[in-house]
């Protein structure tokens, strides 16, 4: 294969089973790429993790070079009658000093107090769900902890009302399908009406929670302040629909993929069982051996050089969080295997960085060691019982069905 012909090419069944061979191709053939569907991609760690540090936007309102998909999603918002992603109200889609202001008043209300004050729940969730996987002896581990476990935890902190979690469930895979690179027609339609169904439940959620008030996240959100400052209703609105989806999608994604790689490596999953010390580390190097995000994206707002390339100012940049983890120039000749004890396991980047490091990270770090170092030492036997199903998505890759056996 000539340097030329080489291109990200994530929309086939190979690649979305395993997109690591093909990761490794790009970095060592088109490191910085100019991809024909008009943005740039970063595949090597150093780059990666350099351009999540510099002073680079993510509101899409930057974008002045386009790709042959801009008419298409013009014409759906226009249909639409609403706003792009980049117009929202998140953190995640805002530049300083928007940023920092949101970033401000939803870190005075999501505390590490909070946060470890959820550690006897998640015990909890964890020790129940497992109880039912010795019960049930062959279960689908997706269905019986790995999604209900971060539901429940987010659910729980920050007090939502009982509602139609199937509808919610729905509802949220389809938002974060918003993140994959190129979405047909129909899938954008169904994203904006996901968005807005969204949005009016998280909004009769908020007017719930100040009629009940509690010792609780959104409570904590609708009350936090900062010198005068307080979030606005379509603030209060984007911040609870990105802390509820983003924290439960992507642990959703660490607990599958974990345990799939453990379930591949049987000797790692039994060298953790002996070794508590590694509880926090295996975390860490899970987290980098299949990343939950496999990609995020910036804004140049002016010409950006990166390894002798210019990217001009007002382009789309993907940097690949998925190809920097498994990056042999930072994590060695080893890289592509799971090494639970691996010294620098915790450079990953798949927590993003910069201004935009995931604020939910201690969370997920302590959903996923309680649930995993549970899971290995509970069920030393556990196996595969059948086929796994992996959920194809490029960006927010997961499993969907895992089926496991006690032994």
């Amino acid at each position: 294969m000539t340097v030329e012909s080489v291109a990200f090419q994530p929309f086939s069944a190979a690649f979305t089973d395993d997109p690591y061979p093909h990761y490794a191709e790009l970095r060592a053939q088109v490191p910085v790429e100019q991809h024909a569907l008009g943005f740039w991609a970063l595949w090597r760690h150093a780059d990666v993790t350099e351009v999540l540090r510099a002073r680079l936007s993510v509101e899409e309102g930057n974008v002045t070079s386009f790709g042959p998909m801009r008419a298409v999603y013009d014409e759906i918002y226009r249909e639409a009658n609403t706003g792009r992603r980049g117009e929202g109200m998140s953190m995640l889609d805002r530049d300083p000093p928007d940023h920092t202001r949101l970033r401000r008043l939803v870190s005075r209300a999501f505390t590490p107090r909070r946060i470890e004050t959820l550690v006897p729940v998640v015990e909890s969730l964890v020790d129940g769900a497992l109880d039912r996987i010795a019960d049930g002896g062959e279960v689908d581990l997706i269905e019986t902890l790995a999604f209900p476990l971060p539901f429940a935890v987010i659910s729980t902190m920050l007090g939502m009302p009982e509602t139609d979690v199937t509808r919610l469930r729905e509802l949220s895979h389809l938002i974060v399908k918003s993140l994959e690179p190129v979405p047909d027609e129909q899938t954008i339609r169904e994203i904006i009406l996901a968005d807005k169904e969204m949005a009016d439940r998280t909004a009769e959620a908020i007017e719930w929670k100040r009629q009940h008030p509690a010792d609780d996240l959104l409570t904590a959100l609708i009350n936090a302040e900062d010198g005068g400052d307080v979030l606005s209703d379509e603030e209060l609105i984007g911040q609870v629909v990105l802390l509820y989806v983003a924290g439960h999608e992507t642990t959703v994604n660490l607990i599958g993929n974990g345990t799939l790689a453990l379930l591949n490596d049987p000797a790692q999953a039994a060298f953790w069982r002996e070794r508590p010390d590694l509880d926090d580390n295996a975390v860490e190097e899970l987290l980098r051996y299949d990343s939950p995000v496999q990609l995020t994206r910036r804004i140049t707002l002016e010409d950006y050089e990166v390894d002798g390339h210019v990217i001009p100012k007002g382009s789309f940049v993907m940097a690949s969080l998925g190809s920097a983890n498994r990056d042999e120039a930072q994590f060695g000749p080893d890289a592509d295997q799971v090494r639970l004890d691996r010294a620098n396991a915790k450079q990953h980047a798949s927590f993003g960085g910069g201004v935009h490091h995931c604020l939910g990270a201690a969370l997920a770090r302590t959903e996923g060691r309680i649930a995993l170092s549970s899971l290995v030492r509970r069920f030393p036997s556990l196996t595969l019982a059948g086929e796994p199903t992996r959920n194809g998505r490029i960006n927010l890759r997961g499993v969907t069905s895992l089926p496991v056996s006690v032994g």
